[in-house]
């Protein structure tokens, strides 16, 4: 069987490659040679895992879409949360997620489709067909300059590189021992905030839906717990499970004392406009004027009571520290819209000179050699590149990025596990420290 070749850039191959994590591209389908319609399509591209499918038009445009579900010709619309579209605006490519609550595409026995309403090939010919629909927001003009004339279509398998690039030396310096985390668990138990006033840190948790916040909270106090909690609703789904302010103290074992910091937890951020977690909300979360179990409404921000807002919250009421929390498998994935609702949370932040962390989750899901063995994550060369990718996106130093791994399926505790999460909390209580430095001759 003659090997066949692809149209696409190997610059925007890589591009793509990144996208999708840590993976490699193999041809399955190439219109040119095997057919513009439905039955060669699916006879090459059939049970093949995730796909990704790239088409090319007469004005230049390259564009097309990621499914993370088979195609098996079942008839049935298929909801796939991972699903996406993309086109490039110069070299950079864009990506467009598939809108919560809508199917990613049909899945007939015909020519390709996204949303049911983006057709490939359509009516088995070089041709493209968008006719409008809810399931993705796109911009025509934009994606593929509204000519619908297709000069190639190609298909790849999505595969996992079966080896990622170690690092010769470590790029952080990590004792994977029992002792080390013996000091830690002491050294949060013993902290005291910088400031007498203030009895507990408080950390707050922003990030998009589905990142981590709560999984993270749930994590911390598994350790000081003993065992895998899940106190904090946690899962994953396209919309925010979290629908309250919570502020969850850790305590140190089930009868132990209150530890003295306190992890905030609010709604995850959402694309659209009047979803998710609101910008005004943010600010008054910030200033320390919402109260535990406050019920958000997109749709209307907090407003607090005149004669109580006229009175500024005290310091131990305020954030002391924010942490961005994001998925590492996502990162490349992060839309404008979302990036730009991160930037504008940011620069709230540094108005009131909080310190801020960025927590990187799921990176045993972002890397097979993390997966196989999280003490390779300050070896891995793609997990070093993801963090780096977050501190340029989002505008913070590589040294406030903090890989971990939450606890999600697992019934035991994790020695491995525990020395990052703990990790991380010893550096937002520093951070939170700085904070309380800054600020407490004015206070």
């Amino acid at each position: 069987m003659t090997t066949q070749t692809s149209k696409l850039p190997e610059e925007k191959k890589k591009q793509l490659c990144a996208l999708l994590g840590d993976v490699d591209l193999t041809l399955l389908y190439k219109a040119s040679v095997h057919g513009y319609n439905g039955a060669a399509f699916h006879q090459l591209c059939d049970r093949q895992g995730p796909t990704l499918l790239v088409a090319y038009n007469s004005s230049g445009y390259i564009f097309g879409g990621y499914t993370s579900k088979d195609y098996t010709q079942s008839g049935q619309y298929v909801t796939d949360e991972d699903a996406f579209l993309f086109y490039y605006q110069g070299k950079i490519p864009v990506c467009v997620k598939v809108n919560s609550g809508q199917y990613a595409r049909i899945d007939d026995s015909g020519w390709p489709n996204f949303g049911q309403y983006l057709h490939f090939c359509y009516n088995n010919q070089p041709t493209l067909l968008y006719q409008g629909g809810n399931a993705f927001t796109i911009n025509a003009t934009l994606m593929y300059g509204n000519d619908g004339n297709l000069t190639e279509c190609e298909v790849f398998k999505i595969e996992k590189m079966s080896q990622a690039s170690v690092e010769e030396k470590p790029w952080r310096n990590i004792a994977w021992k029992e002792e080390r985390k013996e000091e830690l668990v002491k050294s949060l138990k013993t902290y005291k905030p910088l400031v007498s006033s203030v009895n507990r840190v408080r950390i707050l948790m922003i990030g998009p839906v589905g990142a981590g916040k709560s999984s993270f909270f749930n994590s911390i106090n598994s350790i000081f717990m003993g065992h895998v909690t899940n106190k904090a609703i946690a899962g994953s789904t396209s919309t925010s499970l979290t629908t309250q302010f919570r502020t969850y103290p850790v305590k140190d074992g089930r009868e132990g004392k209150p530890l003295p910091f306190v992890l905030c937890d609010t709604m995850g951020l959402e694309e659209q406009t009047g979803a998710g977690l609101d910008i005004e909300d943010i600010s008054s979360i910030l200033r320390g004027h919402i109260p535990d179990r406050y019920q958000f409404n997109p749709m209307a921000p907090f407003e607090p009571d005149e004669q109580k807002s006229s009175k500024p919250a005290s310091l131990e009421q305020k954030i002391h520290c924010v942490v961005f929390v994001i998925d590492a498998t996502k990162i490349s994935l992060m839309s404008s819209k979302l990036e730009e609702k991160l930037a504008a949370i940011r620069k709230k932040v540094i108005s009131l000179g909080i310190a801020q962390i960025v927590l990187m989750t799921k990176i045993d899901e972002a890397c097979p050699l993390v997966e196989e063995d999280l003490q390779k994550v300050y070896v891995s060369s793609y997990i070093k590149s993801k963090v780096q990718e977050v501190s340029s996106r989002l505008g913070v130093p590589v040294s406030c990025v903090l890989p971990v791994k939450n606890y999600s399926q697992e019934l035991e505790l994790n020695l491995n596990c525990d020395l990052l999460l703990l990790t991380a909390v010893q550096q937002m209580l520093r951070s939170a420290d700085d904070y309380l430095d800054d600020i407490s001759p004015t206070e």
